[in-house]
């Protein structure tokens, strides 16, 4: 049972989503099946790039941010899912020997007009290196079941002793 719903996220607040240490093994297997640019999987060419060495591809700095999003809170929730991303940025190179955090705050929640069963609650997120340097910033929506409320009890009339 979830223990976070669309009530929960509150605008303004900023949560820490932990951290995961990167190695250039895993940036080279990610990259050799979804980004196999040379700078992503060839140590060589890497080294001859304007990067000057392996970097992880921004779809896998994603992917790591979107884990820590579900070990942070997201597996703990009423998610429906996303219906997307409004804004992605990668401002910083990844490389294998990083330790990223992420930080996310709640900059927008709207509850539905036509499902009142949902909410919208947009977020931004925040992926640091080691060094406080900000790697990639991210920002979203995402679809939360609202809280389900009790029925209400019906209550009798209290006991009127006869007369």
């Amino acid at each position: 049972m979830p223990r976070y719903y669309f009530e929960d996220f509150k605008v303004g607040e900023v949560a820490a989503c932990g951290v995961r240490h990167v190695t250039e093994e895993e940036i080279i297997s990610f990259a050799r099946q979804f980004d196999p640019q040379p700078f992503h999987i060839d140590p060589l060419a890497a080294r001859g790039s304007i990067y000057g060495g392996i970097i992880a591809s921004g779809w896998h700095t994603c992917a790591m941010a979107m884990r820590l999003m579900c070990d942070a809170y997201l597996l703990e929730t009423a998610s429906m899912g996303s219906p997307g991303m409004d804004e992605i940025r990668w401002l910083r190179p990844v490389r294998g020997g990083d330790t990223l955090r992420l930080e996310r705050s709640t900059v927008g929640a709207r509850a539905s007009a036509s499902k009142p069963d949902r909410g919208v609650v947009s977020s931004e997120w925040r992926l640091y290196n080691q060094h406080d340097e900000l790697v990639m910033t991210m920002r979203g929506m995402g679809m939360f079941l609202r809280r389900p409320q009790d029925p209400p009890t019906r209550r009798s009339a209290p006991f009127e002793p006869s007369t």
